[in-house]
């Protein structure tokens, strides 16, 4: 008989975001993309900014923005330990907007003092958030 859903839970330092049953996870890995359905072979890897998109075991999805993290898949159960992870609806489409300028006006900056490495990273995850954001308005 084949798996129906898998256990997933999804936790960043501050909360846990989610825990149950789904019957898919799309979410951003170090490589791409990444699609998980149960009896996935088990995987370790890193995350990039960007979303999980939870098929929940009713059908119903839930979309969470991730910072960057770990996914783990075993045989029952998915586990994503997130840097940040924040509810899609819960997002600020200004603040993001405004990381976003922030980091493209420092990327801009000449100066020797500048971090690309930090920069680049806080821009990511400002498009990031924006795309989460877009990608849910489009869905309501």
């Amino acid at each position: 008989m084949a798996l129906l859903t898998v256990n997933l839970n999804v936790v960043s330092a501050e909360e846990s975001l989610f825990s149950g049953s789904i019957k898919s996870l799309q979410i951003t890995g170090s490589e791409g993309e990444l699609g998980i359905m149960p009896g996935h072979a088990p995987l370790l890897t890193s995350l990039k900014p960007g979303m999980a998109l939870i098929t929940k075991q009713d059908g119903s999805e839930e979309v969470i923005y991730l910072s960057g993290g770990m996914l783990e898949v075993q045989p029952n159960n998915v586990t994503v330990l997130a840097d940040i992870a924040i509810r899609a609806a819960d997002l600020d489409e200004q603040a993001a907007l405004e990381a976003k300028q922030r980091a493209e006006d420092n990327m801009n900056a000449h100066g020797a003092d500048v971090d690309f490495a930090a920069v680049a990273a806080e821009l990511a995850r400002a498009v990031a958030q924006l795309r989460v954001i877009q990608a849910t308005s489009k869905n309501s």
